[in-house]
């Protein structure tokens, strides 16, 4: 299986096809069913590839397998080439497993779109162009891969294009993204200028003869990839797009958020670990922005209504402790929170879209309360996934978030530790804060709305039961003194991101003994049990409470409700600026000058013509007389002059 890489491409590539092309003319359950079972394969063949690839040594686990030549030109070459690693393989597992499950979330959830074909081609679509990206073995196809998940972000979020608000954040997103891959774009060309390459394996076995540790080379390549990442991995200051990317059909918020586009930076910063590692200013740089990133969109998260932007705020938090791991070296903690992150974020947007679905679209949980007893299934589910993010054990988010602050705190990064702390902190609160107020207390539902409330049907349930079991069992296999993903993804690594996971398993955690790995884990445990235990009180208990700390902090609460005005403040001094010059430049530039030009050379033979008709009288004697009288102007000229 391992030299049919190709084969996880090929499925959802032909779905996309056939629905693009014929969607028109199928049914909708047919049209359903091949995008579900062609990622459905796909899915099937990640799994025979992880079996075939475990099989072998640990040094053995690196396949490339070259299609064909892609481009030649002089000293260029690039390969249309795959990619196989254990890295690679839980990213596969992840784009198609989750993306399965969200696809079949969505033949009952879209049932009543008219778009209905047209929404499953640009799914599959998505998911075709993630698979690239994480499968490539060189800097350019991985960029068509990047390119590919920025236009099918485009399509999905303004997928209701009718609506205004929805195609603006379609085209914001757009936007905002091609200033990260901007970034991206520079780094691959310095890259090809300084190793005459682009192959990963090239660049990598030979960046220690090329490149100097801390050196100013090192330094531009790593900080131009993360620029990229930042970007595509909505981190400060390029997070806006995110939150109202929530304006496009709930299960694609969950593809984006989960499994395929937010994930991309993560995994090229991971996947360029070896670069990142010889930049020391660089590394700082992507902590720094990463525990920057989570305590801020935390913060934004606490005030929230809108249930989907509460859970867009926290993927843009989880994500700033991803690159916070990075930052630190803890590639392996990245990658597994990544994987972690991926179950439950989906789970909480397949359940927010339940809510939604079952509510006639509405969103505010200011609107909602009581839903506990209408929708139990979604509620068990929600409930799962919120324990996951909030980081209570044994759920999967709570090994994976723990690995990343004992990461911080043993590495000598006390302030990480406490940045994330505070963090983890407030995802507890908000995430129970969205509990309690969708599924608990009195209804605040429209009368109308709350009679027609019902639980989602099973295709839409099947997938959040699925995920919930995942959210459960999925950190397991990154236990303390077992380190199976640790293990699994050494080889990639070669030494770096995992040092604390030897150390664990070997009795000890970088110098203290195990004492202080349990004694971490119950500080964690406290601080996930101290927040939730806040949104009770709040919430529950007594809910009046919030009303009333709004008020005694009106400034506070209005700066964090409106999202600290960064939006705004973007508007002031980057768009309208913009938008002022591109008016200058088509109203005075492009419509006076260049037009001008344009239309003043017209003009100007218009009226040389107006004036040489005159001459043009018909007459055969009027043009002798000019004639004779031009010759005699001629002779008069060269004999006196």
């Amino acid at each position: 299986m391992l030299n049919h890489v190709w084969l996880v491409l090929l499925f959802p590539a032909i779905g996309a096809a056939i629905n693009m092309l014929f969607g028109k003319r199928l049914t909708k359950k047919t049209s359903g069913f091949i995008a579900c079972s062609l990622i459905g394969l796909s899915f099937f063949c990640a799994i025979l590839i992880f079996l075939s690839l475990i099989k072998l040594a640990p040094e053995n686990r690196l396949i490339e397998d070259n299609l064909f030549t892609w481009i030649n030109a002089g000293d260029f070459m690039a390969f249309a080439s795959l990619q196989i690693d254990p890295l690679s393989t839980i990213m596969i597992l992840v784009v198609t497993g989750v993306g399965f499950l969200i696809h079949v979330y969505s033949i009952a959830y879209m049932h009543d779109d008219e778009g209905f074909s047209r929404y499953f081609s640009y799914l599959n679509l998505f998911s075709l162009s993630m698979l690239i990206l994480v499968l490539a073995d060189n800097f350019l196809l991985m960029f068509v891969g990047w390119e590919g998940v920025g236009l099918c972000s485009y399509l999905l979020i303004g997928f209701w294009y009718e609506k205004k608000s929805a195609a603006d954040a379609g085209k914001k997103a757009f936007v905002v993204n091609r200033v990260g891959d901007f970034g991206f774009i520079l780094a691959i060309l310095l890259i090809f200028v300084t190793f005459g390459t682009i192959n990963f394996s090239e660049v990598f076995n030979s960046a220690h003869d090329a490149l100097i540790p801390s050196g100013t080379i090192v330094t531009m390549i790593t900080l131009l990839l993360f620029v990229g990442a930042v970007g595509k991995s909505a981190q400060l200051p390029l997070y806006t797009w995110l939150p109202d990317a929530m304006e496009g059909p709930t299960p694609v918020s969950a593809l984006i958020h989960a499994a395929t586009m937010v994930t991309a930076g993560v995994y090229m910063v991971s996947r360029c670990s070896t670069l990142f590692m010889m930049a020391p200013v660089s590394m700082t740089v992507v902590a720094v922005v990463g525990a920057a990133t989570a305590l801020f969109a935390a913060i934004i998260g606490l005030l929230q209504n809108d249930i989907k932007r509460v859970l867009a705020y926290s993927t843009v938090s989880q994500l700033g402790y991803m690159f916070l791991a990075c930052g630190v070296g803890a590639h392996v903690a990245a990658v597994f929170h990544l994987m972690t992150h991926a179950f439950f974020k989906a789970l909480l947007f397949l359940g927010s879209g339940s809510v939604i679905h079952a509510l006639s679209g509405e969103q505010d949980m200011r609107k909602m309360g009581g839903l506990k007893s209408y929708m139990p299934k979604t509620y068990l589910t929600f409930m799962i996934g919120t324990l996951a993010i909030a980081g209570i054990p044994p759920f999967a988010g709570f090994f994976s978030k723990d690995e990343i602050l004992f990461e911080a705190l043993v590495k000598g990064n006390k302030l990480y530790w406490v940045i994330g702390a505070v963090a983890a902190f407030m995802t507890a609160f908000y995430m129970f804060r969205l509990v309690f107020m969708t599924f608990f207390g009195k209804s605040r539902m429209d009368k109308h709305v709350e009679e027609h409330v019902h639980e989602s049907p099973m295709k839409m349930v099947f997938p959040l039961l699925m995920l919930a079991f995942l959210s459960i069992v999925g950190g397991f296999v990154g236990l303390p003194k077992l380190s199976v993903i640790s293990t699994f993804l050494e080889p990639v690594f070669g030494g770096h991101g995992h040092e604390l996971s030897h150390a664990i398993a070997e009795g000890s955690a970088g110098g203290h003994d195990m004492s202080l790995v349990y004694k971490m884990m119950g500080i964690s445990t406290g601080i996930a049990i101290a927040g939730i235990l806040l949104a009770f009180l709040m919430y529950i208990v007594s809910p009046k409470l919030p009303g009333k700390v709004a008020n005694r902090f009106k400034l506070f609460y209005k700066i964090i409700y409106n999202k600290f005005y960064v939006d705004e403040i973007y508007d002031i001094f980057i768009v309208n600026p913009i938008k002022k010059f591109s008016v200058f430049l088509w109203k005075i530039f492009d419509a006076r000058l260049v037009d001008g030009i344009v239309n003043g050379t017209a003009k100007a033979v218009e009226i040389d013509a107006s004036i040489l008709k005159i001459i043009q009288t018909g007459f055969v004697r009027n043009y002798a007389f000019l004639m004779v009288f031009g010759g005699i102007l001629i002779i008069l000229f060269t004999i006196f002059f």
